[in-house]
Order: C-alpha cells, then structure tokens, then sequence
C-alpha cells in the first residue's frame, strides 16, 4: 500500500483564515480559551531525532535543530516557578527524541523528585536503549510516576514504516518490549489517518500487543491514545464563539485551557512559552519567558486548534 492510498486525501487551507487572531474569514469573533488551571507543563527537549518521519508535524530529524536541547537548569528554572505558583500535576517532555538531549536524565529525575507525574513521548529506539541502567534506577525509585509513551503510528510493519522508514518496527517493537517485561508504566501513541474506525484500529493494535507480550490495554483510551492527523495546509473551519454551542464542546476540555509547553529556540538566551505543544515554531503563540506570563488566553487562530482539539478531541496529557 502507498503513502498516497493509505492517507486521507484532504483539501487545501483556505488562504483568508486564520489570518485574523480575533476575527474569522466571515467575519464572526474568533474562540478563545482561558487557562482554568495549569495541569501540565510541557518541555520540549529539542528537535534532533533519530529518525526523519514521512508526517512529523514538528519537522524533527537527524539535522534540525530549530528547538535546541534544553538544559536542566533551565527546565529547573521553570519547575521552580511552577513549584511556587501553581498546583500542577504533570510533567510531559516531548522532541525529537527527548532522549537524545544529554542532560534528560537528570532533567527527569528532577521533575520525579518534586513529587510530578512523569510522562515522555519517545520512539523506544536506540537513543532510549542506550539508558537503559539510569531509567531501570529511575524506575525502581519512583514507579509508576514515571510514564513512556511509545509511537506506533500504525499496529502493522508495513504501515508504521510507511511513515518511519525501513527497520523501524523492529527497532521500536524492541525497545517497547524491553519497556514491558522490566515493568516500566507505558502506553502507546497512534494515528488515525489510515481510513479504519476506532474499533478496527484497536483491534489490530490488541493484536500486535498481544503477539509481542505487550502489556497495554488497547480498549483504554488512555493507555492507547489514537491522535487525529495535524496537517496545517489542510481544510478545516475556524472556530467561532459560536461553534461551542454548536459543537456541544466546553472550551475548559482544551488542552490550551490546562497545559502549556517550554521551547528553546536555537540562538534565543531563554526558553519561551507557548500554549500547547501542537505549535512549536509559530512565534505569534509566544507568551513570555515565564508561566506567569502565560496565563491569558488562547485565542484559536491555527488550523491545529480547530481539527486536533476542537474537532479531534486530542490532547498530549496522559490524564486526558
């Protein structure tokens, strides 16, 4: 099966919106969203991966380095903050490859320390297996706060490596049942672009984790989240004032409402805070340094907002 035949075939991105951060094409007042508490901070460790994924919505591969690896004194900076002013409960790191940034293990053990929920989107190739003694010591230390979350973009070989390349599947099914059988807390990302429901899809997904001694539920949504696609070129309708009611949507289910995300733009002093971890690049989401200038709202104003969050129902937090 092809690339082109296994992924929706989608419109192309009227060029009048999302131009306005306030008002909509039609001329209807744009939705926003309050933050009603911070749940979860975001890091992003920086944009070096392993591997140069097909679909990667953040670009990440071997060579781009756009977001730079940040330190751990300054993600400590920011763990600081959120210690004093505020009643989080999650912290989530996410790339690239976070565990190609040099410093994720002592950057993890300090948000373990604090008392946080762990939780690390990686691909469980070699970047992540090359730790294996220092996250086997975080695990014996502080359990199940610790959380792995392994893409698999699709339950069958053919189609994962469709979007990660050749050798992929066995790389990762090798670093995922590692993950399983040393009694790691781990669950699993997939895709839903590949025109099979819900119910097939977690099927296939049982299949797999079942032929390799896979320790997650496939019926939990939340131990197996299935993410809609994000293509910022695609169709999709803006999100008005209206569209709550209309949609029966509560804006406080947003993940802008309850989460945020720290990048480190190569070349910039300070890392800086954005909304969501959807928007890494667009610099018009900027909210400050710190978390206490990122506490106003969200106004909808990307394509993202409307088909992974409004329309997809998607959030990166584990508790969602």
């Amino acid at each position: 099966m092809s690339n082109a035949s296994a992924v929706e075939r989608v419109a192309r991105l009227d060029a009048n919106k999302f131009r306005d951060p306030e008002i909509t094409a039609d001329g209807q007042k744009r939705a926003a969203v309050d933050l009603t508490r911070l749940r979860t901070l975001w890091f992003n460790t920086g944009t070096l991966c392993n591997l140069t994924c097909a679909n990667c919505y953040i670009e990440s591969s071997p060579t781009n380095d756009r977001l730079s690896y940040i330190s751990a004194a300054e993600v400590a900076t920011l763990l600081d903050e959120l210690d004093r002013d505020w009643q989080a409960e999650e912290i989530g790191f996410t790339g690239g490859e976070p565990f190609m940034n040099p410093e994720i293990i002592p950057i993890l053990e300090d948000a373990l320390r604090r008392g946080y929920d762990v939780l690390v989107l990686t691909n469980a190739m070699r970047p992540m297996l090359k730790l294996k003694a220092p996250l086997l010591d975080l695990k014996e230390r502080y359990g199940a706060k610790l959380c792995l979350r392994v893409s698999i973009d699709h339950y069958s070989k053919e189609l994962h490596e469709i979007e990660r390349g050749g050798h992929a599947w066995k790389r990762m099914v090798e670093g995922l049942t590692w993950l399983s059988e040393n009694g790691f807390n781990i669950n699993a990302a997939g895709r839903t672009c590949w025109q099979e429901s819900e119910d097939r899809l977690r099927e296939g997904y049982g299949r797999t984790f079942a032929a390799h001694g896979i320790r997650i539920d496939h019926n939990d949504p939340a131990a197996l989240v299935l993410f809609p696609e994000m293509d910022e070129t695609a169709d999709v309708p803006e999100i008005t004032e209206a569209c709550w009611g209309i949609l029966s949507v509560d804006p406080d289910d947003m993940m802008c409402a309850s989460q945020r995300m720290v990048v480190k733009r190569k070349g910039e002093d300070k890392p800086k805070v954005l909304p969501c971890t959807l928007l890494p690049y667009d610099t018009t989401f900027e909210m400050g340094t710190t978390l206490a200038e990122a506490g106003g709202a969200v106004k909808l104003n990307h394509p993202h907002c409307a088909k992974f969050c409004v329309l997809g129902g998607g959030s990166c937090s584990a508790g969602d």
